[in-house]
C-alpha cells in the first residue's frame, strides 16, 4: 500500500494523485454498495462475485465473468508475487555490475533467478492455501497487525526522521547509475514541486508512464477490498460479515491513502518518489519493520487472489458450466477446502509469472477487475430494475443510479487505461456468452432477463391503447384450436406463417369439470406443449383451458386469450370430417432424430372408429360464435398433407403457386369481389406470400366470369384493386356458366325462386334460403371447377360464407362445404368480418 502511493505521487503528483484515488474509490464505492445489497438479499456461496452474478444474471453472463474473475485473481496474484520479488530482490539482491555480492546483498539478479524466487514464494502462497481457509484467516489477521504496526511506524518516521540524502543505484544497459533522492522532513517548496504531474519512465521496466498506466498500477492495491466477498463460502455469516468488513476496508485503505500522498508530497522530492520504490524503508525509524511489512503485505495479497481464484474456479465446477472441462477442479479435501482448484490455479499463476515484470501484466489485471465490477453493478441494477417483490435486501444504501454511476465509471476507466485491452476483453466476454449460451445446460437459479423482459412487456402493453388502432396497421393475430399436437404439426407450422409478426396463441380446450378434480389437470401438460412450441420453432403462446363442451371452450379462450391491445382476431380450425388423423409428429424433422422420441405427453390419436369430441352442429356453432364476437374464421382443410419442404425446394422451376378464389362459390348470384371477406381473404394469401419461406411462390386470383358480363373490363377492375392494395398476383378468368347454369335450375325448381332476393344486400347469405337453393350438385361442380386449374397449387384459399342463421341447417352447411373442398389438397376457407386493407399512405 505505502510503497504504490509512493509510486503514484512522483509521477502524477498530488493533484492527479488525490484524483486517481477518487476515482478509483468512486468506482470501488459503487460496486461495495452493489455487493452489500446483492449479498444481503440471500444465502450466499462459494464463488463471491461470481456466485452473485450468475445467480442474478443467468449462468451465460456468470460463467463468463466467473471466467474473466479467475483470471483477474490470477494475474493479481501473479503481480503481488512479481512485486514481492522486486522488493526482496532491491533489498537482498546484488547490485547490477557486480559479480559477488557484501553484506545482505547476496541474491543473484537475472530474468531466470526472478523467476525462481517468485516460484518459491508463490510455493509458499500454496502451501497456506492448502491447509485451508482457516489458517489463510489466521495468517491474514497476523499480517494485518503487522501492517497496522508498519503504518504507524512510517507516519512516525515522516515527523521523527531528520532531512537525509538517499542514494539510489539504477540498473543501466551497461552497469549502474546513481541518483540522489532527498527526504527534505516537511517542507513547503517540497511541497509545491510535488503538487502537478511529470510522468517518466519506470526503471524498472523501462516504459514510458502515463495517467491511465499509473491508474492502473494504483488500482490493482485497491482491488483487496473483493477478497471478503470471494471468501463468501468460507464466512459463517456472509451477509452480515461482507457488508460491513467491505465498508470498513475501503473507508481505511482511502484514508490511509489521502493520508500517506499529502504526507509524501510534503516530505519527499520528486527523484526519491519515481526513482526508489523502496524509500519508505530509507526514511523509516526502523527500517526492518517496514521490510517485513512490505513483505508481509504483498505475501498476504498474493494468498488473497490465489484463494479467491481457486474459489471461483470450484464454484464454477460445481455448477457444471463448462462440463468435463472443469471436473478435476471439483475435488475437495476432508475438511471440504478445494484442494484441485488451488492447485490449478496456482498452476495457472505459475505460467502469469513468465511475464517478469509488476507493471507489465497491471494494466490486464486491472480491466479484468474493471470488467467484473461493472457486471457487478450491472447484476445490481437489472435487480433494482426489474422490482421483484423478492429482492428486499437488508442493506439499503444504494439506488439504480449508484449502480449506474458504477457501471459507467468502470467503463470509461477501462479504455482510458487501454482501449486495445478493454476492447479485447469485452470481446473475450462475448465469446463466452456466446458460448455459453449455446452450450451450458439451462440453470434453476431464475433469469433476470425474464424479470425484466416481463416488467417492460407490461409497461409497453399498457402503452398499447386498442382506441388507436388503424387499418393501416392492422395484422393477423391467431387463435389456433388444436386437439391433439400429433395430428397437427404442419397446421401450427403453416399458421406460424400467417402471423406476420402477430399474435399466435394455440388454444385447447379439455373436457373436464374441475369440480370432480382433486386439482388443476391443465398444469401438468403445459411443459409438454411449451416444448413442443420449442421444437416445432413456432413464435407461439400456449392457452389451455378447461370445459364442459368444446364451443363453451372456444368462446373462453376467444374472450380471454391475449392482453389489452394484443387479443385475437382470427380463430383458426381444422376442417370437421370423417378423415382420421395422422401423426404428424412421427413424421416431423424435429423429432426424428436418433436422439429424440415423441413422448411430449400427448394422448395417442383418436382410431377411425373412435367418437369425435364434438358434433358437426357444435363445430358450426364455434364458428357462428367467432363471427358474432367479430373474429375472423379460417378453416383449414388436409393441411397435414402440405409438405412445405417439397414444395419450397421445387421453387425454382416452376416456381410453387397459390391459388386464390374471392368469390363465394356457394352463392354465385351474389358473387363480388371487393366486400370485406373477399379483401380479407386477398390480404390472408398475400401475408402468407410475404412469409420468407413462401416469398417464391406465386399468387394465382381467378376471375369467374359468365357471358355478355365484359369479362375484360371485369378483370381490368381487379388489377385496378390489386395495384391500388400492391398485391402482386397473376389474374386468371374461368367462364363458369355452366356451373351457374345449374344453380339457376336448382332455383327454378325451388319455391319462391331467386326474385325475392335479387335487390337484397350481402347479408342475404346467411339466410336459410341460401343453403338449401345450393344443390349437391352445382357444388360438386364447383368442386371440379377449383380442381381442374392447374398446375396444382402448394395451397388454395377460398371464400366461407356465413353459416345460417337457422341452426338446424348447420349439418347441411357442414356438407356443403366439405362436398366444395373434397380432393382440394391443403385448402384454406376464408370469412373476414373486419377491415383489413389499406390504399392510403
Amino acid at each position: 500500500l505505502p510503497s504504490s502511493a509512493g509510486f503514484v505521487v512522483g509521477h502524477a503528483g498530488l493533484y492527479q494523485a488525490l484524483a486517481m484515488f477518487a476515482v478509483a474509490y468512486f468506482i470501488i464505492g459503487m460496486t461495495v454498495l452493489s455487493v452489500c445489497a446483492i449479498a444481503t438479499n440471500g444465502a450466499l456461496d462459494a464463488g463471491g462475485a461470481y456466485y452473485m452474478i450468475s445467480r442474478a444474471l443467468g449462468p451465460e453472463f456468470g460463467g463468463s465473468i466467473g471466467i474473466m474473475f479467475f483470471l483477474a485473481n490470477v494475474c493479481g496474484s501473479a503481480l503481488y508475487v512479481l512485486g514481492l520479488v522486486e522488493a526482496v530482490v532491491d533489498s537482498f539482491g546484488i547490485p547490477p555490475g557486480q559479480e559477488a555480492g557484501t553484506g545482505v546483498h547476496v541474491l543473484p539478479q537475472s530474468y531466470w533467478y526472478e523467476l525462481l524466487y517468485g516460484t518459491v514464494l508463490l510455493a509458499l502462497c500454496l502451501l497456506v492455501c492448502l491447509v485451508g481457509a482457516s489458517i489463510y484467516a489466521k495468517a491474514t489477521f497476523l499480517i494485518f497487525l503487522i501492517v497496522v504496526a508498519v503504518l504507524g511506524t512510517i507516519l512516525v518516521s515522516f515527523f521523527a526522521t531528520r532531512p537525509l540524502k538517499v542514494p539510489i543505484r539504477l540498473p543501466k544497459a551497461n552497469g549502474t547509475e546513481t541518483d540522489n533522492g532527498f527526504f527534505t522532513g516537511f517542507s513547503l517548496n517540497t511541497l509545491r514541486d510535488n503538487l502537478g504531474g511529470r510522468y517518466e519512465e519506470d526503471y524498472t521496466t523501462g516504459q514510458m508512464m502515463s495517467f491511465s498506466s499509473v491508474f492502473a498500477v494504483m488500482f490493482n492495491g485497491c482491488t483487496g477490498i473483493m477478497a471478503g466477498s470471494n471468501m463468501s463460502g468460507d464466512l459463517k455469516r456472509p451477509s452480515y460479515s461482507i457488508p460491513r468488513g467491505t465498508i470498513s476496508a475501503v473507508l481505511f485503505t482511502y484514508l490511509v491513502y489521502n493520508l500517506l500522498a499529502v504526507l509524501m508530497c510534503a516530505t519527499c522530492n520528486r527523484v526519491l518518489l519515481q526513482k526508489d520504490y523502496g524509500f519508505l524503508r530509507d526514511i523509516s525509524i526502523f527500517p526492518p519493520l517496514v521490510t517485513v511489512g512490505i513483505y508481509a503485505a504483498t505475501l498476504s495479497a498474493a494468498m488473497s487472489n490465489l484463494i479467491g481464484a481457486s474459489r471461483i474456479l470450484y464454484a464454477l465446477a460445481r455448477d457444471d458450466l463448462f462440463g468435463r472441462a472443469l471436473v478435476l477442479a471439483k475435488k475437495t479435501s476432508a475438511s471440504g477446502n478445494p484442494v484441485m482448484a488451488v492447485i490449478l490455479s496456482w498452476l495457472v499463476v505459475q505460467v502469469v509469472l513468465f511475464s517478469g515484470k509488476l507493471n507489465t501484466i497491471a494494466s490486464v489485471v486491472t480491466i479484468f477487475f474493471l470488467l467484473v465490477y461493472a457486471t457487478v453493478n450491472l447484476a445490481c441494477l437489472a435487480l433494482e430494475w426489474a422490482s421483484a417483490p423478492n429482492f428486499r435486501p437488508t442493506f439499503r444504501y444504494f439506488t439504480w443510479h449508484t449502480c449506474l454511476l458504477g457501471i459507467a465509471g468502470c467503463c470509461v476507466m477501462m479504455f482510458l487505461i487501454s482501449p486495445v485491452s478493454a476492447s479485447a476483453s469485452l470481446g473475450f466476454l462475448l465469446l463466452l456468452l456466446l458460448a455459453l449460451h449455446y452450450l451450458s445446460p439451462s440453470s434453476t437459479w431464475g433469469y433476470i432477463s425474464q424479470a425484466l423482459i416481463f416488467h417492460q412487456v407490461r409497461k409497453y402493453l399498457l402503452m398499447l391503447d386498442v382506441r388507436k388502432d388503424h387499418v393501416k396497421f392492422w395484422r393477423p393475430q391467431m387463435l389456433l384450436m388444436v386437439q391433439n399436437p400429433r395430428g397437427s404439426a404442419r397446421l401450427i407450422d403453416f399458421v406460424n406463417d400467417l402471423k406476420k409478426s402477430g399474435l399466435y396463441v394455440l388454444g385447447h380446450v379439455e373436457l373436464q369439470d374441475l369440480d370432480m378434480l382433486p386439482s388443476d389437470p391443465l398444469q401438468p401438460q403445459q411443459d409438454s406443449w411449451l416444448s413442443l412450441v420449442d421444437k416445432l420453432n413456432v413464435k407461439a403462446f400456449v392457452s389451455l383451458t378447461l370445459a364442459p363442451s368444446v364451443r363453451h371452450g372456444v368462446r373462453q379462450l376467444l374472450f380471454t386469450s391475449g392482453l389489452g391491445g394484443m387479443r385475437p382476431n382470427t380463430l383458426v380450425l381444422g376442417f370437421y370430417d370423417d378423415e382420421a388423423p395422422q401423426d404428424g409428429l412421427a413424421r416431423h424433422p424435429a423429432f426424428t432424430s436418433a436422439r429424440e422420441e415423441v413422448p411430449l405427453g400427448f394422448p395417442p390419436l383418436r382410431g377411425p372408429t373412435t367418437p369425435k369430441l364434438l358434433s358437426a352442429r357444435e363445430y358450426v356453432g364455434i364458428v357462428a360464435d367467432a363471427l358474432k364476437m367479430l373474429r375472423n374464421v379460417l378453416l383449414a382443410r388436409q393441411l397435414e398433407s402440405l409438405d412445405k419442404a417439397w414444395e419450397l425446394r421445387r421453387a425454382a422451376s416452376p416456381p410453387p403457386t397459390i391459388h386464390v378464389w374471392p368469390v363465394n362459390l356457394l352463392r354465385p348470384d351474389s358473387a363480388r369481389y371487393a366486400d370485406t371477406c373477399s379483401l380479407f381473404l386477398l390480404q390472408m394469401a398475400c401475408v402468407l406470400n410475404m412469409a420468407r419461406a413462401w416469398r417464391r411462390a406465386c399468387l394465382r386470383l381467378f376471375l369467374c366470369v359468365e357471358a355478355g358480363t365484359m369479362p375484360h373490363a371485369q378483370e381490368e377492375k381487379l388489377r385496378q384493386l390489386l395495384k391500388d392494395l400492391r398485391i402482386q398476383a397473376q389474374i386468371q378468368l374461368v367462364p363458369w356458366d355452366a356451373i351457374t347454369h345449374l344453380h339457376w335450375q336448382t332455383c327454378q325448381r325451388s319455391p319462391g325462386g331467386p326474385a325475392e332476393e335479387e335487390e337484397e344486400e350481402e347479408g342475404v347469405v346467411n339466410f336459410p334460403s341460401n343453403t338449401t337453393q345450393v344443390s349437391d350438385e352445382y357444388v360438386c361442380a364447383a368442386n371440379k371447377l377449383v380442381l381442374e386449374q392447374s398446375p396444382a397449387p402448394a395451397v388454395r384459399f377460398l371464400y366461407l360464407p356465413r353459416p345460417p342463421a337457422d341452426t338446424s341447417l348447420y349439418p347441411l352447411y357442414l356438407h356443403q362445404l366439405e362436398l366444395l373442398t373434397r380432393g382440394l389438397g391443403p385448402t384454406v376457407l376464408v370469412h373476414g368480418v373486419s377491415a383489413v386493407t389499406s390504399t392510403q399512405l
